[in-house]
């Protein structure tokens, strides 16, 4: 995704040299605060906006309105201008589809709990991901919503813990050991898991069908950047209508635009919107809690479902 758009922007600006640090969301976030004082990076590309919310916050990001901004809509876009969508990025069950039929495959959250995955679940450490971020968000929400408290959240999330083989550091990682049947099932996003498969690796997926996160994907200009004007460039570049459809057409991105031409979007993109059932989520409070609500997750529920 990010050499496609490299090398596609590069083309269009000759005079610019894009590079990229490959991150986890939050890690990026991390690293942000860490340079505050002297900022290395340009543009925050990627990540749910529960992070750039968190970002914006701490006055690490700078208000840009790119030339895209009334074609995308308007839930994903920071106050302030502070960083708007790219991508919609839905979270799925994924397996391996040589070990498992997809007659047996699980179909929503709770089926991966099923005595038949115990020590079979793949997970990306949810510290440093936000995709898995949302996927926690999605059971502890749930649980506010039922009993007023994440404890029954947690209880789920500790089940979860003793169903899971290994937590993999990166998402390279999670894609060679479910390749490698050293684990089964795993919980991720949708283009990974389409572009991986679409290498030639044997992953099977589903829509969770209660319903699934869906994360706005968004994009922002960092504060004090060093090359500010071409950042902006790139900001334009990324949500444009060429940039959108190929990434959509190259490695499987939902566009964040909802303007797009429909004859000249994939059609996967329309099966997937058919298919997938939206979870309302309350991004807000998961901007707001997440970071606590992950430290307890950590700290106590991580390692302690194996006994019970």
């Amino acid at each position: 995704h990010l050499t496609l758009l490299e090398h596609d922007f590069e083309r269009l600006h000759p005079d610019i040299d894009v590079r990229w640090l490959d991150l986890g969301s939050q890690e990026v976030l991390d690293r942000l605060r860490v340079e505050r004082v002297n900022p290395q990076a340009d543009v925050w590309f990627g990540g749910p906006t529960t992070l750039f919310a968190r970002g914006v916050a701490e006055s690490l990001l700078t208000p840009y309105r790119p030339t895209w901004a009334e074609a995308v809509a308007s839930g994903g876009i920071g106050p302030g201008d502070f960083y708007f969508p790219v991508y919609r990025t839905p979270a799925i069950i994924a397996y391996n589809s040589v070990a498992v039929a997809e007659s047996l495959a699980p179909r929503d959250w709770d089926d991966v709990l099923a005595p038949r995955w115990r020590d079979k679940v793949l997970i990306r450490d949810p510290v440093a991901s936000g995709t898995m971020r949302a996927i926690w968000g999605l059971i502890l929400e749930r649980s506010l919503r039922e009993t007023g408290d994440t404890a029954a959240g947690m209880a789920w999330l500790r089940r979860l813990d003793g169903q899971t083989r290994t937590y993999a550091l990166s998402p390279a990682l999670l894609d060679a050991k479910l390749a490698r049947q050293e684990g089964l099932v795993t919980l991720w996003d949708l283009p990974d898991i389409l572009i991986s498969r679409n290498k030639g690796m044997p992953f099977g997926y589903a829509f969770p069908k209660s319903g699934t996160p869906v994360i706005d994907d968004a994009i922002a200009l960092v504060r004090d950047a060093r090359h500010p004007e071409a950042a902006r460039m790139f900001i334009d570049y990324a949500g444009s209508v060429e940039a959108q459809l190929l990434a959509a057409e190259r490695v499987f991105r939902l566009p964040a635009r909802v303007d797009l031409p429909p004859n000249r979007v994939p059609a996967w993109v329309a099966q997937v919107e058919q298919e997938m059932v939206v979870e309302p989520m309350d991004w807000g409070l998961l901007a707001r809690e997440g970071a606590k609500w992950m430290g307890y997750w950590d700290q106590h529920v991580r390692g302690t479902g194996k006994g019970r």
